[in-house]
C-alpha cells in the first residue's frame, strides 16, 4: 500500500536512528549535526547508486542492445533518471529536519542549481565511462563497489570536516567530498568552499574527456562485449 513511500520511510528511520547516536559519539550538538548527517546520507545514497548503476548500465540492458540499435547513452540516462526519482523521494526528509534545526537559508541556496547541474553532467559522463569499462571487464564492478565503500568513510557523510585534524585535510579533496560540499552547504545556510568548485571543475573536465574518448572509440563494440 505504501509503494515508493518505503524509500522515504526507510531512509528516515536510518537517519533518525543514527543522528542522536553519532552526535553523542562526536560530542556535537544535535541541532547542528542532525541536518549535516541527514543531507550527507541522502546525497551519498544518490552518489553511490549513480556509480553502482553506471557499472551495470549496459550489462543490465543487454536484451535491448542485442535486439536492435539503440544509442548507448539512452541506457545511461535511464539509470540516472531512476536514481533521481529515488532521490526525490528521499530529499523531502530535509524539510522537517531543517525546520526542527531552525536552519535559515540565504541567497546562497541558489548555488545548488549549478551544483546539481554539474552533478548530472558528471553522472552522465561517469555512466558512459564506467559502463564501457565494466562491460568489457566485468571484475571492475566489484573493484568500484569496494572503492565506494571505502570513500564513504573518507567523505564527510557521518563526521564534520572541522573535526578533522589539519594533517588529514587532504581527504576533503576527493571529488565526492567536494560535490557533497557544493550540494549540502547551501542547504545549511552557508557557502561552499572555493576549492570545492575548483576541484569539481577539474574533475568534470577530466571525466568528460575520458568518457568522450572511450565513447567515440568503443560505442559500437558494446553489443559484442555483452
Amino acid at each position: 500500500m505504501l509503494g515508493p513511500i518505503w524509500l522515504t520511510l526507510s531512509m528516515g528511520i536510518m537517519i533518525g536512528g543514527m543522528g542522536p547516536l553519532y552526535a553523542s559519539l562526536f560530542g556535537t550538538q544535535l541541532d547542528k549535526f542532525f541536518p549535516h548527517l541527514a543531507l550527507g546520507v541522502i546525497f551519498w545514497g544518490l552518489f553511490s547508486t549513480i556509480v553502482t548503476d553506471a557499472c551495470n548500465a549496459f550489462v543490465g540492458s543487454s536484451n535491448y542492445l542485442k535486439q536492435g540499435y539503440f544509442p548507448i547513452s539512452l541506457f545511461v540516462w535511464r539509470a540516472l533518471a531512476r536514481n533521481l526519482i529515488q532521490f526525490a523521494h528521499q530529499i523531502v526528509l530535509y524539510v522537517p529536519v531543517a525546520l526542527w534545526a531552525g536552519i535559515t537559508l540565504s541567497w546562497s541556496v541558489l548555488l545548488i542549481i549549478p551544483a546539481f547541474l554539474i552533478l548530472v553532467i558528471n553522472a552522465h559522463a561517469l555512466g558512459l565511462l564506467l559502463g564501457l569499462i565494466c562491460t568489457r571487464y566485468r571484475d571492475v564492478t566489484q573493484i568500484v563497489t569496494s572503492i565506494m565503500q571505502m570513500l564513504m568513510f573518507l567523505t564527510p557523510v557521518f563526521w564534520l570536516p572541522e573535526n578533522l585534524p589539519g594533517r588529514a585535510k587532504y581527504v576533503l579533496w576527493n571529488p565526492f567530498a567536494q560535490m557533497l560540499d557544493l550540494l549540502r552547504t547551501p542547504l545549511m545556510g552557508g557557502e561552499a568552499h572555493l576549492h570545492s568548485w575548483i576541484g569539481i571543475g577539474f574533475w568534470t573536465v577530466l571525466c568528460l574527456s575520458l568518457a568522450s574518448v572511450l565513447f567515440f572509440k568503443y560505442r559500437r563494440r558494446v553489443v559484442y562485449w555483452l
